[in-house]
Parts: structure tokens; C-alpha cells; sequence
């Protein structure tokens, strides 16, 4: 049952069924069942289509309503055992942990030899929504917090956003006009953060992509020039000669570290998040 309700909830979050079954790692089908088995214990309808997506019924709503804090106690006690037990379980922005995250967290785990680290990585989104069901403890992530007030938010770092050009050749910032590049779409945690800042810098978007490193593949390619951030860069070993830093106009993105408001009391979350904002701080 307790399984059926989760299924609810994510639904009612995410408004499809192809996504609630992606962030439940279920088959679509599972996840029809699970609805149907909890409509048939109720004897209600409690999802009704409207166009492409789902929504709740006045039924589905009261029943999210009232199990939606029983199910909130269960996973902050089910984190705490996890806690007590030294297993950190951390979801990290996917152009994190593919660029310099893996070293940080490395050098983090020297000092907390005793504590088990286990790695998921998804899009700030996600990584959020996985917080908010008790599934990750924490999140290292990017973006801006300013939609996240449910949730306990720190700004570990900002990191500069660079433009590579097209095929690494040379390029100077025009005087006029603007620069068309490639880089990440709107659903980025990242892009909300600076969507603004990128306006003024006259840098206007022509194609969107969901990775960091596509970006920064097809403008190492020559298809045209990719914004991405400096980690991403120096991971693919672009020369920093040809790139165009962007930090010192203002185009960072932010790295956050995240968790329920409930979690971040915890020893174990209090000790990484230090240890974090001190190698960060020295970077």
C-alpha cells in the first residue's frame, strides 16, 4: 500500500505517467497498476486525463493531502537509520560529477573514512524531486534555490560559465550584436539561474541541448559555439587559450548543496556539507 501511495504522490508531482515511471524506475504499466489497485481499495477515481498530462481528483487531492505527511515521517526515519548506520546517499548534478565533482568528493572521503558514499546522478530536477521523497539524503546540484523554498538550500561555489568556439578556433566577444551558441535547454537547473545574465551579456541561444558535454562536443566539432560551464571545458582538455570566460562578466552558475530541512540537522549531513564548502572554498 505504502508503495501505491509513493506512486500517487510522484504522479501527482510529476503530471505524466511516462515520468512518474522514469522517476520510479517502474515500467509505465506498473504504475497504472499501482493507481488502479489504490482507486479499487478506495472505491474512487482518483486521477482524471486532461489533454497529454494527469491530474488528481477532488478525491485523489484529499488522499495526497493527508498521507503526504505520514510518508514524509517514514522517510526521515527511514534517513536517520540510514545515517546512524554512516551511509551517505547523494545525488549529484550529471555535469558534476562528470567533470571535477568525483575529485572533490574524493578528497571529502579521506576525511570521513568511516561514512559509505553512495553516487546517483540525474539532472538538478530530478535530483531535487529525490530529495523531496526521501530517496537521496542530499544533492549537490546547480541552479537557483528561489523555486526550492520546501527544501534546505547552500550555495557551496559559483562556477564560470566559458564559450568554446566553434572548432576551438580563436573568436573575440563582437563589440555589437549578438554571439549565437549552443548550450544547455530550459529545463536546466542551471540556465534558470542565469537565463538573465545572458541577455545582457548579448549572448542569444540557437540551439538548446540536455547536456552540458553535447554542447561542448558539437562546438569542438565546429557546429557552432557552445556555453558550458569551465569544468566541462577542462575535462575535454579544450585549450583554455581559445576559450572566452565569462566568470569575470558575471555568468556563473551556482553549486548548491541541498536536503530536507529535516536532514540537514543530521551529523553526518552537517560533517560532508563542511567538509565540501572547505574544498570548494580552496579551489
Amino acid at each position: 500500500m505504502i508503495e501505491n501511495m509513493e506512486t500517487l504522490l510522484v504522479l501527482s508531482r510529476t503530471g505524466t505517467m511516462m515520468e512518474a515511471s522514469t522517476e520510479l524506475r517502474v515500467s509505465q504499466s506498473a504504475v497504472s497498476k499501482r493507481i488502479a489497485a489504490l482507486e479499487k481499495y478506495y472505491d474512487k477515481s482518483l486521477i482524471q486525463k486532461k489533454g497529454r498530462r494527469v491530474e488528481l481528483t477532488q478525491h485523489g487531492q484529499r488522499l495526497v493531502d493527508k498521507v503526504s505527511p505520514i510518508l514524509s515521517e517514514l522517510r526521515d526515519m527511514f534517513i536517520e537509520e540510514r545515517a546512524g548506520s554512516g551511509e551517505l546517499v547523494i545525488g549529484v548534478s550529471d555535469a558534476i560529477l562528470s567533470s571535477w565533482g568525483p575529485e572533490v568528493f574524493h578528497q571529502t572521503k579521506k576525511e570521513m573514512p568511516d561514512v559509505s558514499f553512495v553516487f546517483h546522478t540525474h539532472r538538478t530536477p530530478v535530483v531535487l524531486d529525490r530529495i523531496r521523497s526521501g530517496e537521496f539524503m542530499v544533492g549537490v546540484c546547480t541552479g537557483s534555490d528561489s523555486l526550492d523554498t520546501d527544501l534546505q538550500s547552500e550555495v557551496l561555489t559559483h562556477e564560470a560559465m566559458v564559450i568554446i568556439p566553434s572548432g576551438c578556433k580563436t573568436i573575440i566577444f563582437p563589440p555589437e550584436g549578438e554571439l549565437p551558441v549552443i548550450t544547455i535547454e530550459d529545463y536546466s537547473g542551471a540556465w534558470r539561474s542565469f537565463r538573465d545574465e545572458v541577455t545582457r551579456l548579448r549572448i542569444r541561444r540557437v540551439v538548446s541541448l540536455e547536456s552540458f558535454f553535447s554542447v561542448a562536443q558539437m562546438a569542438i566539432a565546429g557546429f557552432g559555439n557552445g556555453m558550458v560551464p569551465i569544468g566541462v571545458a577542462r575535462t575535454l582538455k579544450v585549450p583554455e587559450s581559445c576559450l572566452i570566460n565569462l566568470g569575470p562578466k558575471g555568468l556563473m552558475r551556482p553549486v548548491r548543496f541541498v536536503a530536507r530541512k529535516s536532514t540537514y540537522s543530521l551529523p553526518l549531513v552537517a560533517n560532508f556539507y563542511q567538509s565540501l564548502l572547505k574544498r570548494l572554498s580552496q579551489n
